[in-house]
């Protein structure tokens, strides 16, 4: 557990969890959030879903639980980010699931709207990892971030980027070290 006081920063694999706000001096364990935050309803708002656009999409796991620290969950849920079936007629260009979250770059298709591609995939990696790690619930948040990549915005540099986290969270000293990620073009 964290002690946080006025305006400090918690942090967890490597990544800020969220700002907690003046008058919040108590011990926090892992879901750290204040009564005033908006949740995951601002997510969605002005959330568009264009077909034939590619999208970074950024989902966490439940109270940012680290369930993909287990190796078998991970390979489970990992096995999902490739499948046709799920992707439908989106493309995954690249991913990375981290021990609390997942980034993919998801290149949508004609038919199946952005929240359609995510809850395929944020579903069907819960029910495998889920039985890897003999439990049942919800594993992800409900809510995803998703940012529309402009045209002059560069795939591979995104890709780069994405394939790069573990390595930032300092989970691996090389790209090839850590087990969970892909991309097309590497």
């Amino acid at each position: 557990m964290t002690q946080v006081g006025v305006n400090k920063l918690i942090v967890g694999a490597g990544h800020a969890r969220e700002w907690i706000g003046a008058g919040n001096n108590r011990w926090h364990g892992p879901l750290l959030r204040p009564k005033n935050r908006p949740g995951h309803q601002a997510l969605r708002k002005g959330r568009v879903s264009l077909p034939n656009h590619a999208y970074l999409i950024t989902a966490t796991t439940l109270n940012r639980q680290c369930f993909f620290a287990e190796f078998n969950a991970g390979c489970a849920a990992s096995r999902c980010f490739e499948n046709d079936k799920i992707l439908g007629d989106a493309r995954m260009l690249a991913w990375v699931l981290m021990p609390d979250h997942a980034h993919w770059l998801v290149n949508l298709g004609d038919q199946d709207g952005l929240s359609m591609v995510v809850n395929r995939l944020k579903s069907s990696s819960s029910r495998l990892a889920n039985l890897k790690l003999d439990r049942r619930g919800m594993l992800w948040e409900p809510g995803y971030h998703d940012h529309a990549l402009r045209a002059e915005e560069d795939l591979l540099t995104i890709a780069r980027y994405i394939i790069a986290n573990p390595l930032r969270a300092g989970l691996a000293q090389r790209r090839g070290d850590y087990p969970f990620w892909n991309a097309i073009w590497v």
